[in-house]
C-alpha cells in the first residue's frame, strides 16, 4: 500500500458514521491490491474494527464470480473510478438478501428520485439503461473460528464508474456517473455514500432483507423481463422475493434462485 496525496474527507466521514460505529475509521490509499483482499487478511488475523478503506487504484481488484475489477485510469487529476471495501461485525439472523440492501442504499444515494433510471440487477450489479455502473462484492471472515458465538466480519467492496470507461473486455457495458453528474469527483461520491451505506447495513441486521424488498422492486432491472440463467434455465423474471431469492417463471414452473454461484442475463446478452 502507499498513501494518497488526495483529499478524500476522512475525518468528516469518520465523524458522521462513528456514531453507528464506533471506533469506526476511514483509511485512504494510493494503490493497493484490493481493498477487498486488505480487509479479510486483517479479519483472519483477528483485526475486526470497523473500517472503510479506499484506494485511488487496485491493482488486483476483484468481483464476483472471482473475475477481475480494474480501476480506471486518472482522468484530469479527478479519480475516474471510486473502488472502496467496508469492513465491520455482522450477526443477522439470516445472510440472504445483504447485497440487494447495500445495492438499494448505493442507487438511493446516487439516484434519489430516480431520475436518471438507476436500477438493480440481481444478485449486486447496478445498471443504467443495461449497461453496468456499480459493482458489489460481499465476502465473510471468521477471525476466531470455532470460538462459541464467534462472530463475522463482513467486507463489502463496491466499486463505481466515475468517468468515462471503455468496454474492451467487459462482459457488460459500462456506464459512468459523470454521464449525467459532470462534475461528479470520487471523494465526493464516497462521502455522499458512506453513512447511508452504514445505516443500511445495520439496519439489514436488524430486520434483514424484507424491509429492503419494495425499494428492491421499484429499481429491479430484470422484473418482467425475459431471462437466461448460467446454466441455461430460460423464463421470465417475476422480481425478487422478501427473503432475496430470485423468481424465474420456467417451463418447470416457478423457480426460486438462491445461489450467488448462478448468473443471470435478459434474453440476448451473454455471460
Amino acid at each position: 500500500m502507499s498513501n494518497t496525496t488526495a483529499a478524500w474527507f476522512e475525518d468528516r466521514i469518520a465523524a458522521s458514521v462513528a456514531p453507528l460505529l464506533p471506533g469506526f475509521a476511514v483509511e485512504a490509499v494510493a494503490e493497493i491490491d484490493s481493498t477487498n483482499t486488505e480487509l479479510m487478511r486483517r479479519a483472519r488475523a483477528g483485526r475486526t474494527e470497523p473500517v472503510l478503506l479506499v484506494a485511488e487504484r487496485q491493482t488486483a481488484g476483484r468481483g464476483r464470480l472471482g473475475r477481475p475489477w480494474q480501476s480506471a485510469q486518472q482522468q484530469e487529476e479527478q479519480q475516474a473510478s471510486l473502488t472502496f471495501s467496508l469492513g465491520l461485525p455482522l450477526a443477522p439472523a439470516d445472510w440472504s438478501g445483504l447485497s440487494l440492501a447495500v445495492g438499494v442504499s448505493v442507487a438511493e444515494s446516487l439516484d434519489p428520485s430516480g431520475a436518471h433510471r438507476i436500477g438493480l440487477k440481481w444478485p449486486n450489479d447496478i445498471w443504467v439503461n443495461d449497461s453496468k455502473l456499480v459493482g458489489i462484492l460481499i465476502e465473510t471472515a471468521l477471525p476466531h473460528a470455532g470460538a462459541p458465538g464467534a462472530q463475522r466480519y463482513v467486507v463489502i467492496g463496491i466499486g463505481i464508474n466515475i468517468g468515462a470507461r471503455e468496454a474492451d473486455g467487459m462482459r457488460t457495458p459500462p456506464a459512468w456517473l459523470r454521464q449525467w453528474r459532470p462534475d461528479a469527483t470520487a471523494p465526493e461520491v464516497l462521502r455522499e455514500l458512506a453513512e447511508p451505506l452504514v445505516r443500511s447495513v445495520l439496519a439489514f441486521e436488524a430486520q434483514g432483507f424484507a424491509q429492503f424488498a419494495e425499494r428492491f422492486a421499484a429499481r429491479d432491472v430484470l422484473r418482467g423481463r425475459e431471462v437466461v440463467l448460467s446454466d441455461g434455465t430460460a423464463g421470465v423474471c417475476e422480481g425478487v422475493a422478501w427473503g432475496g431469492e430470485l423468481q424465474v417463471r420456467t417451463a418447470a414452473g416457478l423457480q426460486a434462485i438462491t445461489s450467488d454461484e448462478v448468473s443471470v442475463r435478459p434474453r440476448g446478452m451473454a455471460f
